[in-house]
């Protein structure tokens, strides 16, 4: 009977941090120490990586460039016309809020032919929270800024792997719930 207990216990312990173990999203750096620049294969760096909601793009760039958000035909005929939002001032933490492709692109002529574009597809949530309207920020959450500042200092990091580690962990909780339940039968 105090096994039994015991056993009970500890499974409900394990189910317990198994379900506090939250998933975290990912922030990635644009371009890694590059930045967002010209003459900068976006294609590539974007190929491999998979973007949820909840994750953050940061954009790195200075006076000499914008980040505008843009629909599927600013894109593909490098238009800022009718931008959603545009950023003048960098650095940008982008919050990807939405399922879908979101389109990125800088609005200075010549700058997107010449390769400063980007697309992501973004699928399901990564921090179990459910999606809004996507909602552009700069890290201290003003406004988008219409004005020219300096250029940011060079950025050291890149991607967090969080999520994968978190989903790791919990594989690992789940397996030792199922193990205590097979020793209680």
């Amino acid at each position: 009977m105090a096994r039994t207990c015991m056993a009970r216990a500890a499974v409900s312990l394990l189910l317990f941090v198994a379900a506090a173990v939250p998933i975290m999203a990912v922030d990635y750096t644009v371009g890694d120490s590059a930045g967002w620049t010209t003459n900068f294969d976006y294609t590539t760096w974007a190929s491999g990586k998979t973007f949820a909601t909840g994750d953050n793009l940061v954009f790195n760039f200075g006076s000499s460039h914008t980040l505008d958000v843009v629909d599927s035909s600013g894109y593909n005929g490098c238009s800022a016309s009718n931008a959603l939002t545009t950023f003048s001032t960098g650095p940008v933490t982008y919050n990807l809020k939405t399922t879908g492709t979101h389109y990125f692109i800088c609005g200075v002529p010549g700058h997107c032919s010449n390769d400063m574009k980007l697309s992501v597809a973004v699928s399901g949530s990564s921090s179990g929270s459910p999606p809004s309207s996507s909602a552009p920020t700069t890290p201290s959450g003003s406004p988008p800024s219409t004005t020219t500042g300096s250029p940011p200092p060079p950025s050291s990091t890149t991607t967090t792997p969080s999520s994968a580690a978190a989903i790791s962990l919990s594989t690992a909780l789940f397996g030792a719930v199922v193990a205590v339940l097979a020793a209680l039968s």
